[in-house]
């Protein structure tokens, strides 16, 4: 369900119960310099029963590690055990330019969250010594001590982790420590380069396949018209591959050129930065849409959808465009 504006609360609300009567696994929550994922989800668990909650994702420099660790125990509490956990650094530009956090040592201070939230999570007293984080606190008063977490904490003996992260060595420890990966506009076509890192992680941490779910996430849309299928994703792509970051440090950006589509994401780039929003999605060319999204004919919506599962994504999380209670009715009928 993204965030505002790309979605409305009302809409996110509505969609999160059609999804929940149709049988989804789950139902996933951005949030931005804007939205807020813990308040959107409270609101879905209040409305759903049975479909799983899941933050896509959770920015790690929004919160300090025990406070992330006190949302989700709260989340998972009051949803009876189908809290998610996304969790992802974001970028250089938000995380500097909004949370005042600087953006250095990804890999160290991604590992230390989740151990952090792992044992405030466990009902064991708070104790961690860290090179970003030491709880209780040095200095100060010095009256801190350790503590455990009240209420009870969360339901699940253990909320499944997954990490939003796109370079190699942050895959690769993701392969080491989460529960899933959450990547965005992953390609079917280089599924092998993009999990090799992986399971190169996994292998490392001496862990099996099953303990690790890929849930992908990735624009949808459906129309007769597969061109006006296309149409309906150039916005939200643009602003990835073109607006999500600086000149020099656009994760999105950086994939498409992977992909092979070095002049369509640059010119998208350019484009966006200078302004030109409808020119930098028009700049998409259609073989680079198909390749991180799917633009579907009710025709062909089952095999792009296939095209997913035989490349080992577990999970297809749909970020549905268009109309879109008719495209989680659509998805619902290809994956029953």
């Amino acid at each position: 369900m993204a965030y505002w504006p790309w979605f409305s609360f009302p809409e996110q609300i509505a969609l999160a119960r059609q999804a929940d009567e149709l049988g989804y696994d789950s139902v996933w929550v951005a949030e931005s310099y804007g939205q807020e994922v813990v308040a959107v989800l409270g609101a879905m668990s209040a409305v759903t029963e049975q479909i799983k909650l899941g933050t896509g994702i959770m920015q790690i420099p929004a919160r300090q590690p025990a406070t992330a660790a006190s949302a989700a125990a709260t989340l998972d509490r009051i949803s009876n055990g189908r809290l998610l956990l996304g969790l992802g650094l974001s970028g250089p530009q938000v995380s500097e330019g909004w949370y005042g956090v600087p953006f250095t040592s990804p890999l160290k201070r991604t590992r230390e969250y989740v151990e952090i939230i792992r044992l405030a999570t466990s009902g064991q007293a708070l104790k961690y010594s860290g090179e970003q984080w030491t709880i209780p606190s040095e200095g100060g008063t010095g009256l801190g001590k350790p503590l455990k977490i009240l209420g009870g904490g969360p339901v699940q003996e253990r909320i499944p982790i997954y990490l939003g992260v796109t370079g190699a060595r942050t895959i690769q420890q993701c392969g080491e420590i989460a529960d899933g990966w959450f990547p965005f506009l992953f390609s079917p076509d280089h599924a092998e380069m993009l999990t090799e890192p992986l399971f190169a992680g996994m292998s490392r941490a001496g862990r099996d396949r099953s303990e690790m779910t890929i849930a992908a996430a990735l624009p949808v849309a459906v129309d007769d018209d597969v061109d006006a299928a296309r149409d309906l994703l150039r916005p939200i792509l643009a602003f990835y591959i073109g607006g999500m970051g600086a000149k020099d440090k656009n994760f999105y950006t950086e994939l498409a050129i992977r992909y092979g589509h070095a002049d369509s994401a640059v010119e998208c780039q350019d484009r966006f930065l200078a302004g030109d929003r409808r020119g930098a999605a028009a700049a998409l060319t259609p073989e680079l849409i198909d390749l991180i999204s799917i633009a579907a004919t009710p025709a062909t919506l089952e095999r792009k959808v296939q095209r997913f599962a035989d490349a080992g994504v577990d999970t297809l999380v749909a970020v549905p465009f268009g109309d879109r209670p008719a495209v989680l009715e659509a998805l619902a009928r290809v994956t029953a």
